[in-house]
């Protein structure tokens, strides 16, 4: 499962909506100082080097590089004609401040004339005087399902403010995702109440999973058939290019996070030609879509549950569920039974059973800024009795959106195709349930509709080229349980211009734009932004930032 971005990018992009307005520049909780005037590529990035270094160096670094893009690039900034074509209105709800339009794409870009489907935009506006503006930056947030539309405002916002104002940002809901159209559900109770064990007890419980699984992909097809077999990862980045048309410009530069990157693989693969710069964070491993990456992901996820639980055991004064991370596992392992046996009720019923929990602390593995108050939940509720904590913890961070659910389902299972025989389904997942339990069982599910799909993909992933591409920048902490860390080395293989930031023990998904910010990543993020400089060490490891330490209760 690769839907969740790192969640506290997630959390402060409401406030970074509202924060940034139409200005596009000015800097949220998460943003860091402006970048080194002259990093030394060849050596590790210096947070205190980043935290001091001046803002005027970041804005003559941009300022220059659009100068000498604009004089040597047709179009690189938008036109008014070509932004008005678009037709911007300001953005309602929690995307007020930002710009919104929509612009309708082929559903088969076989038919270019035949039936249109509609992408919603947002944007953050440049501010800088044009002479000194740099063009449109894309910018996705990962999924494949997760809405791209506040991305918008959180870059605007969590990049240096000199840098971003020479951007317009723009943020996009991918084809069947949240306000564009079709928006995708197949089954809307999918995930009401408390769902089967993942964990199946015998072989009877598990034909009650795969039958669910069996039933989602019915209803998707009874529901979209007409749109599934277009809803792929190759077609989203035509839709991108789309995009990039309908705002005049020849390339954009783009800025992916998660399967976000590898969307931006796919885009740069088939559109090198039309990518100006590209930032990758936390990147996907394309050899192994999407079957084989989702086992590799069970045992980085395993690591990083296991790194909860010792922080845990670390600071049991505070939480009392053990001085080892055996004990604190064996006390979550406690709290699962017993919500299978007695699931915590809600306003309208069993609320969080076994699936629910897992769903909730695997966010855990995403970011470690999550740590304190899952582990205050897990305490309350096994030490008092208490479920309030545990319940609001499952309501911001485990409950499913089924919209997400719908399109990660019809984008994976369209990409390549998976085995169609269930027997090779089980035998995979107990043997990774052997050395990775937490979510071994619980990934196969959120899989399984694929070994039962309407839509037979390819037999081979998508084949990522690079070598078209300008200079990419790469950001990867080494534990990262979504994106494992030799997958992104794999993706950087076939990315011969791209040079890799490497966050040696961070184990967070999504290395920039957190909050605390990691100066030392922010700088090479924004020198990169500013002018296109990468770290020029060469091999798979060209520069390095320690990580942001652990939180404290």
């Amino acid at each position: 499962m690769l839907i969740p971005r790192a969640p506290s990018a997630l959390a402060a992009a409401a406030a970074l909506a509202a924060a940034v307005g139409l200005s596009a520049c000015t800097s949220g909780a998460g943003s860091s100082s402006a970048p080194a005037s002259s990093p030394n590529a060849s050596a590790p990035g210096s947070p205190g080097a980043a935290a001091t270094s001046g803002t005027a160096s970041a804005q003559s670094e941009a300022s220059a590089a659009a100068r000498s893009d604009a004089a040597g690039s047709a179009a690189v900034v938008p036109t008014a004609a070509a932004v008005s074509a678009l037709h911007w209105q300001a953005c309602p709800g929690q995307l007020a401040g930002l710009r919104c339009t929509s612009l309708q794409v082929p559903l088969n870009y076989a038919d270019p004339a035949g039936r249109k489907i509609t992408i919603a935009l947002s944007m953050a506006p440049a501010t800088a005087p044009a002479s000194q503006q740099q063009g449109v930056m894309l910018v996705n947030p990962g999924g494949p399902g997760a809405s791209g539309r506040y991305l918008a405002a959180a870059v605007a916002g969590g990049i240096s403010a000199q840098v971003a104002a020479t951007y317009d940002v723009v943020g996009f809901d991918p084809r069947g995702v949240g306000a564009s159209s079709p928006s995708l559900s197949c089954d809307p109770n999918f995930f009401k109440g408390v769902r089967p064990n993942y964990v199946p007890a015998n072989a009877a419980a598990e034909q009650v999973l795969i039958n669910r699984a069996k039933s989602y992909a019915a209803a998707c097809e009874r529901r979209y058939g007409w749109f599934l077999p277009y809803e792929t990862t190759v077609n989203a980045a035509r839709d991108m290019d789309a995009i990039r048309q309908a705002f005049g410009v020849r390339q954009v530069t783009y800025y992916g996070f998660s399967y976000g990157t590898y969307l931006g693989q796919v885009f740069g693969t088939l559109f090198p030609g039309h990518v100006r710069r590209m930032v990758l964070d936390s990147t996907v491993d394309p050899t192994g879509a999407w079957y084989q990456d989702n086992i590799s992901q069970d045992y980085a996820f395993q690591g990083r549950i296991e790194a909860f639980f010792a922080w845990t055991a670390k600071y049991d004064a505070a939480y009392h569920l053990g001085g080892t991370a055996a004990q604190v596992q064996a006390a979550y392992y406690k709290i699962r039974a017993s919500l299978a046996k007695n699931p915590v009720n809600g306003p309208n019923g069993p609320l969080i059973g076994p699936d629910e929990l897992d769903d909730t602390i695997i966010m855990g593995g995403y970011t470690n800024s999550l740590w304190p108050a899952f582990a205050q939940a897990l305490s309350a509720y096994l030490d008092n009795g208490n479920s309030a904590s545990l319940v609001a913890q499952f309501q911001e961070w485990g409950a499913q959106n089924e919209n997400e659910f719908a399109v990660y389902n019809a984008v994976d299972c369209a990409d390549v195709n998976w085995p169609r025989n269930w027997s090779k389904w089980q035998s995979d997942t107990e043997r990774v349930d052997r050395t990775a339990p937490f979510y071994a069982w619980g990934n196969a599910w959120f899989n399984a509709a694929c070994a039962f799909w309407p839509v037979t993909g390819p037999a081979k992933p998508f084949q990522v080229n690079g070598a078209g591409l300008p200079p990419v920048l790469m950001l990867q902490g080494t534990l990262d349980a979504a994106t494992p860390y030799a997958g992104a080395q794999d993706a950087h293989r076939l990315l011969p211009t791209a040079r890799m930031v490497v966050v040696e023990g961070g184990g967070n998904h999504g290395q920039s734009l957190e909050s605390p910010a990691d100066a030392c990543v922010q700088s090479y993020l924004n020198t990169y932004l500013a002018s296109g400089t990468v770290p020029e060490q060469p091999g798979l490891v060209n520069a390095t930032c320690a990580p942001t330490p652990d939180p404290v209760p």
